[in-house]
């Protein structure tokens, strides 16, 4: 069982001071997923967009207290790994608009973003591409005998990706600071999870590696946070690589415009029911912890902040069209250089 980090708070298992900023980085997600959703339909941003609201625990819970120098891969549904990392939502807007002033210079646009200031390996369109790299720079970590733990997300329609696998096994045989968390939200694109996946729980194929592995409520933040943080932990002190397997539910599509029509109608119109925002905000209440008109000001302050970050995007140019070969090879003196 997992010890509390404090009793500031009684009753949340955590500060209430911790339990705040899960909700400020929760809240900061959806909004930016929600005025991102309308910036796209409004075809100010271009490609395909897979939003992970009713997933914000996930991230929140996860990624929120790592170090700045540890290292993580997104999927293609990480806009809120990445802003958990410390993002700034103006050049993220500014990257799904695929302008000159965003992270990756509009070029990575949503599935794509990268910076290596912040310790973000990419978000991938690649199901399962994200894992080599993560055990990538956990062997970098220990090699350089640091204790950065890198982390990596995959959703179970990667979970059968043998390169998954493959990044488990070689993990596991050379004991590196990874921790493979596994976004179980019941649906691979447009497949059900019992459709195929042969186990109850990816958890499963993780301990078939000898990797200790947990399975925690998406619903529960705070319970994804003290999993997240225990297992990081073990990783980071040389236990080898952990696994936690997340369960939470999708509440829309698999990208934006998908009709759902795969979906069960009760069973999509009870996801809202399981909200992993309202549930932090009710235990604050219960306990005392919220402040009157805090969450008032909190989304006031998140509104502004959302509505910065789109003004600062639709300030930036689009990149020049010659600019498409910056960065492709490598310079011959080992620095970053033009393309030739």
């Amino acid at each position: 069982m997992a010890k509390k980090t404090t009793t500031a708070t009684d009753g949340l298992g955590i500060s209430g001071a911790e339990a705040m900023d899960l909700l400020r980085l929760m809240l900061r997600i959806r909004r930016f997923e929600q005025r991102t959703e309308k910036l796209f339909k409004a075809g100010e941003i271009p490609g395909f967009i897979h939003l992970c609201i009713g997933q914000e625990s996930i991230p929140a819970g996860v990624v929120g207290f790592l170090e700045p120098t540890d290292r993580i891969t997104a999927t293609h549904r990480g806009h809120g790994h990445i802003l958990g990392k410390g993002a700034d939502m103006g050049p993220m807007m500014a990257e799904l608009m695929g302008k000159d002033n965003g992270y990756c210079r509009g070029k990575g646009g949503s599935m794509h973003i990268f910076s290596i200031d912040l310790g973000v390996l990419g978000a991938n369109g690649i199901l399962g591409a994200g894992q080599p790299i993560a055990v990538g720079a956990a062997l970098s970590a220990q090699l350089r005998n640091t204790d950065e733990v890198a982390v990596t997300f995959f959703g179970e329609g990667a979970s059968a990706q043998g390169a998954v696998h493959e990044a488990m096994n070689l993990a596991a045989i050379w004991k590196l600071p990874v921790v493979f968390i596994a976004e179980v939200n019941g649906f691979a694109e447009l497949t059900p999870y019992d459709v195929h996946v042969s186990v109850d729980s990816l958890a499963k194929r993780g301990a078939s590696y000898g990797i200790p592995a947990e399975v925690v409520d998406g619903e529960d933040v705070i319970a994804v946070r003290l999993a997240a943080r225990r297992l990081v932990q073990a990783a980071r002190q040389g236990e080898g690589p952990q696994m936690l397997e997340i369960r939470v539910h999708r509440w829309s599509g698999h990208f934006i415009g998908d009709t759902q029509r795969y979906r069960d109608p009760d069973e999509l119109a009870s996801v809202t029911e399981r909200d992993p925002i309202a549930g932090l905000i009710d235990r604050l209440t219960v306990v005392g912890a919220l402040e009157p008109n805090a969450l008032e000001e909190l989304e006031a302050e998140i509104a502004f902040e959302v509505e910065e970050a789109v003004a600062f995007g639709r300030a930036g140019a689009l990149p020049a069209p010659q600019a498409a070969m910056d960065h492709v090879y490598a310079n011959p003196m080992g620095t970053a250089g033009e393309g030739r």
